[in-house]
């Protein structure tokens, strides 16, 4: 069975078809938010700080962590930035961070600083980035997210962004990377723009897994893009895609009904036995006004079993904050 191990310096997850879903929190990525990223230019890292704690609190395995506060001269600006948020961050919460930059320096510098086995998001399938990427992981032994798209762009059709997943894991075999250390975005694209998008990444999911036996990941909210009340779409799309064999994806743990559903595919998976998570966290479930429920603020538990111890999300993969 593939498994993926990432770790912080006292915890261990497994990212497997045999585990929990693991969510990787999205939230501590100025891609977007303007006021975030004038408060990290700044040197300010409250809103660092509350997101890493709220989405952890919230149920979040892993963090996913970006510093591209601008587009100017990233080459310069990006590492030492990148440094100093892993290591707030890592003083803070004690679950496994994703490091996700598309600047090469930034990545290593991270690397260097990181504690535990943290995973590196992203390469994709240009020579340049694998030439550059996979020996980064070949030498500080981390896995990291192959995102499907390479010098043609993102292809609209699945065989295609197979093909580029396949060709990924065969040129991080040539380095000595194994498969399961390479966890696949096979890139879930605007359902309002593209009416089988669904249908596509159910199949190449499916594909993924029987085929290269790899774990997968995506930017959950891009599903949504364009629609309103995008966090319905999010949470009937999020069991949906965990039974076609998704073991992760970098989303907003912050929200209940997302959350809910990643929780209820767990029981329904089999992968939170004798419901033991669900019961935990909502046992003293009450109904809100509207209809909408809330659970106990105080019994959220972790998505997925732990034990010891990137490129920039403008792109369309895992994965940019949806607000």
């Amino acid at each position: 069975m593939t498994r993926t191990i990432v770790a912080s310096a006292t915890r261990e997850i497994i990212i497997g078809f045999d585990q929990p879903f693991c969510v990787i929190g999205e939230r501590i990525n100025p891609t977007g938010r303007k006021k975030l990223a004038a408060e990290m230019i700044a040197g300010n890292f409250d809103t660092v700080i509350k997101d890493a704690l709220e989405q952890v609190a919230a149920g979040a395995t892993m963090l996913d962590v970006n510093a591209g506060v601008t587009s100017v001269n990233p080459n310069e600006t990006e590492p030492g930035l990148l440094v100093q948020t892993m290591e707030i961050v890592q003083g803070l919460v004690d679950v496994p961070l994703s490091i996700d930059s598309s600047v090469t320096a930034a990545i290593e510098a991270a690397l260097k600083v990181a504690k535990g086995r943290p995973l590196i998001n992203s390469v994709t399938g240009e020579e340049e980035k694998l030439e550059a990427i996979l020996p980064l992981c070949k030498k500080y032994d981390v896995p990291v997210v192959a995102i499907s798209n390479d010098e043609t762009g993102i292809s609209e059709d699945p065989d295609v962004r197979f093909a580029v997943a396949k060709k990924i894991v065969e040129r991080a075999a040539d380095y000595g990377i194994k498969a399961h250390d390479i966890v696949v975005d096979p890139l879930v694209m605007p359902i309002g723009a593209m009416g089988t998008a669904g249908q596509q990444v159910f199949a190449l999911l499916r594909r993924l897994r029987e085929e290269l036996k790899v774990n997968t990941t995506c930017g959950l909210s891009n599903i949504s893009f364009g629609l309103p009340h995008r966090h319905g779409i999010n949470a009937g799309f999020i069991p949906m895609v965990i039974g076609a064999g998704m073991t992760s994806a970098i989303m907003n743990p912050c929200r209940p009904q997302e959350m809910e559903a990643v929780r209820a595919a767990n029981v329904l998976n089999g992968t939170d036995p004798n419901c033991t998570n669900w019961i935990k966290t909502y046992r003293d479930y009450k109904p809100a006004e509207g209809g909408h429920g809330a659970a106990a603020p105080a019994t959220p538990a972790p998505a997925a079993s732990g034990g010891r111890r990137g490129g920039r999300a403008a792109r369309v993969g895992a994965g940019a904050p949806t607000e």
